[in-house]
C-alpha cells in the first residue's frame, strides 16, 4: 500500500515530507534515500540535483529532530502519476523504506 501527498502543478517546486517519528519511536534518521520510478516503472534513485521522468529533486532534508524526510520536488508532466520511494536507515541500522503517489495535474 503506498501513502498519497497532495496533487502538484508542473510548474510547482514544493516540499513533501514523510514523517517517521511514530515508527522510529526512540530511533533518529541517519541517512535518506529518494528514489522514482522511471518512465519503464523501475525504481531509480533520484539523488539532489537528478531528474528522472521529468520530476528533479531540488533539495532533500532530513528535519532538525531527525525524524522527518523532506524532498523538494520540481517539474512532472501533466496528469501523470509519480510513484516516491523513502528509505531511510536509522540509529539502530535498519533500513525501511515508504512508498508515496504523487499526481501532477495542472491548475
Amino acid at each position: 500500500m503506498s501513502f498519497r501527498w497532495p496533487s502538484k502543478d508542473p510548474d510547482e517546486t514544493l516540499d513533501y515530507s514523510i514523517d517517521w517519528s511514530r515508527y522510529l519511536a526512540s530511533a533518529t534518521i541517519v541517512s535518506v534515500t529518494w528514489f522514482v520510478n522511471n518512465a519503464s516503472g523501475v525504481k531509480t534513485e533520484l539523488a539532489q540535483g537528478d531528474t528522472v521522468n521529468t520530476i528533479r529533486n531540488s533539495a532533500q532534508t532530513i528535519n532538525i529532530t531527525n525524524k522527518v524526510a523532506t524532498i523538494n520536488i520540481a517539474g512532472g508532466t501533466n496528469n501523470t502519476d509519480y510513484l516516491f520511494t523513502c528509505q531511510i536507515t536509522d540509529s539502530t541500522g535498519t533500513t525501511s523504506e515508504r512508498t508515496v503517489k504523487l499526481r501532477v495535474r495542472e491548475r
